[in-house]
């Protein structure tokens, strides 16, 4: 009588635990190379959102600050080994030295949403924390946030949301699933970080994701007209469009509307309250390096 061969499939755990791993490696392999996170979660064949909060719930840090933090030994190691600044700079990945101090803001990928106009096929599952700004709101889809917001209460949130999304399929609380997202935002809002990696699932006509585009470059602690990103497009008579397309990003402090001025200085408008806006500004002025920010001194 043959022996049976008896095999045992790996657990989920395992098989998360091992995709970590295999991120970890590719990271670890870029040599340099700053990979977004869209094109980490596309070489290993899941989604942003996904790769995010399983690489954050199991190493502790998003996949971006784990590359970062294998960057900055890079950097430290061949000081040590007597290479210039510029040499180690260079050698370790930064693209300039002033690189080494500041990391300026990056671009987002955004790619197409998942869902149709109003939310048509979405499932979105939500939640809230309090922030230092008042009540904060994240919202998202399996591949990413779609909607952030600031307000004083939970009902107001989630009226905005769903006027937001008023044909998806399922709107539902889920705190848990949503706390990573909540806990990025957070530190950003209390100053620990100037940087925010997480996937997005926005819907944006061409024009609109230029101007977020446009938002994303400018860098924490600076502030740019709506004149000049009008005409950083190419439109130098287009500020009042970048100023409508401004107002209908649904992912504030992602994307960075609060950044744009009007041309005398001026706060203009912020759907989320002007005094929130001057809030945010005055926080990122005190230094475009917050605290607990590792180029601190």
């Amino acid at each position: 009588m043959s022996e049976r061969t008896i095999t045992t499939q790996p657990s989920a755990a395992d098989r998360q635990l091992a995709l970590v791993r295999r991120a970890c490696a590719i990271l670890e392999e870029a040599d340099g190379e700053r990979l977004t996170l869209a094109e980490l979660a596309a070489r290993l064949d899941v989604s942003p959102w996904h790769l995010q909060r399983l690489f954050r719930r199991i190493v502790g840090v998003s996949p971006r600050d784990y590359a970062d933090a294998r960057r900055d030994a890079r950097f430290r190691a061949e000081l040590r080994s007597g290479e210039s600044v510029t040499s180690a700079t260079y050698g370790a990945g930064y693209g300039s030295s002033s690189r080494v101090y500041e990391d300026a803001a990056r671009r987002l990928g955004m790619t197409p949403a998942s869902y149709a106009k109003g939310g048509a096929g979405a499932r979105i599952a939500f939640g809230t924390i309090d922030s230092p700004l008042g009540l904060l709101i994240v919202a998202a889809t399996d591949k990413g946030v779609c909607f952030v917001a600031l307000g004083d209460s939970d009902e107001y949130l989630e009226h905005e949301l769903r006027q937001e999304f008023p044909k998806a399929d399922e709107i539902r609380r889920d705190d848990e699933a949503i706390r990573p997202a909540l806990e990025v935002l957070l530190d950003y809002l209390t100053g620990r970080t100037p940087h925010m990696d997480l996937p997005l699932d926005v819907r944006a006509t061409a024009f609109q994701r230029r101007v977020w585009q446009g938002l994303l470059a400018i860098p924490y602690g600076e502030t740019r007209t709506y004149k000049q990103l009008a005409e950083s497009l190419g439109i130098p008579k287009g500020q009042r469009a970048v100023g409508s397309a401004c107002a209908r990003n649904p992912v504030s402090l992602l994307v960075p509307c609060h950044r744009a001025l009007r041309g005398d200085g001026g706060f203009g408008g912020y759907r989320w309250g002007v005094k929130r806006k001057k809030a945010l500004l005055e926080r990122e002025s005190q230094g475009t390096t917050p605290p607990g920010d590792p180029a601190s001194p």
